[in-house]
């Protein structure tokens, strides 16, 4: 347990130390956001803002995970280090695209083909070599058995396995990455998210079949060092938004928000609790929906809108709400989705016994 709070707090301090280094660094060279065209006004003002706070993120999260483990002795998992390898592909791709904005001097860069497929290679590398590794109980990282808020008897090929781990990387990653249009608002609900996976870690630890032969034990490899894994991104998260908050001094950029969502759903699959990501990532969920039924709907309608523009929280903004308060509300519903992920994991346990 200590190297949860070890992770945690290492990494939040070790991001409030080189976030504002990267600042200046990224100032000096003049590596600045680009601004949509057709977004809010408002947003005008931010052109120019350092982007690219991600590298601190996957940095911090990192050395604390790999520190923490020196400070507290514990041996380092497969698992873990398949969920940083994720992330790291993940911002790797985001990186790519933030580099093309900087050097075209404009708010468009991978394609979104070229984005797709760079973030599928990377999940389909992380669901290949997670269905191996097998411990001394048999467990490989990555089940294949479909799970809920916990594993189930579903039992899935090794093809499937792959197909819907794609999908829910590229879903959460995406997600993450439409949610992170306003100061604080991605990194702040990352933080509730990354919050829960400790205290599923740390239960799953608890009442591990490894421990203790009960029924309705849990069969998950290394839920532990996950969670340590979990509170190092937490703190990243934290000594982040103390820069990233309104108004921003710097942004994440792709490689924070793809990175961010790698590890989330990266956890989710792990710990066996794939279909909770829908209540514990709320709100990458409901920003992804707006952007699908505007889409969608602009499409079937002959250009017809449904929102004044997506994601949601642009039009909000339209709607003549503060970005602060957006920012605040929409917290508020990372919270609650949080909340209730957190009740339906316990309340299946509790129902089972």
């Amino acid at each position: 347990m200590k190297g949860i709070l070890f992770a945690g707090a290492l990494a939040l301090l070790l991001s409030f130390i080189f976030t504002p280094l990267l600042i200046r660094f990224f100032t000096r060279r003049g590596f600045g956001q680009m601004i949509r065209e057709d977004g809010p006004k408002t947003h005008h003002t931010k052109l120019g803002t350092p982007t690219m706070g991600g590298l601190v993120l996957i940095a911090s999260t990192t050395i604390a995970y790999f520190v923490s483990h020196l400070f507290s002795g514990a041996g380092i998992s497969v698992s873990a280090l398949l969920v940083l390898g994720l992330m790291a592909g993940m911002g790797l791709v985001g990186f790519l695209d933030d580099w093309l904005k900087i050097a075209k001097k404009q708010s468009l860069g991978l394609r979104a083909r070229q984005k797709l497929l760079g973030q599928a290679i990377v999940a389909i590398g992380f669901g290949y070599a997670g269905l191996h590794f097998r411990d001394s109980y048999g467990l490989t990282p990555i089940s294949n058995h479909l799970s809920t808020v916990r594993e189930t008897s579903i039992k899935l090929g090794a093809v499937f396995i792959i197909i819907w781990i794609i999908f829910l990387v590229l879903g959460t990653s995406n997600g993450v990455n439409l949610t992170d249009g306003l100061d604080g608002l991605a990194s702040g609900a990352a933080i509730m998210t990354f919050v829960a996976f400790i205290v599923i870690g740390v239960w799953e630890f608890k009442q591990s079949c490894a421990l203790q032969q009960v029924s309705q034990c849990y069969e998950v490899r290394d839920p532990l060092d996950l969670a340590v894994l979990a509170a190092a991104l937490a703190g990243a998260c934290a000594g982040f938004l103390w820069w990233n908050a309104s108004p921003a001094k710097i942004f994440m950029g792709d490689v924070g928000s793809l990175a961010l969502g790698g590890a989330i759903s990266g956890l989710a699959i792990t710990l066996r609790t794939q279909m909770l990501l829908a209540a514990l990532g709320g709100l990458f969920l409901i920003t992804t929906l707006s952007v699908i039924i505007q889409t969608g709907y602009f499409k079937i309608s002959g250009g017809k809108r449904v929102f004044k523009m997506a994601p949601l929280h642009h039009h909000f903004e339209l709607l003549g709400w503060g970005e602060v308060t957006i920012v605040i509300r929409f917290w508020i519903i990372a919270g609650m989705g949080v909340a209730a992920g957190l009740g339906l994991f316990y309340g299946q346990w509790v129902v089972s016994q």
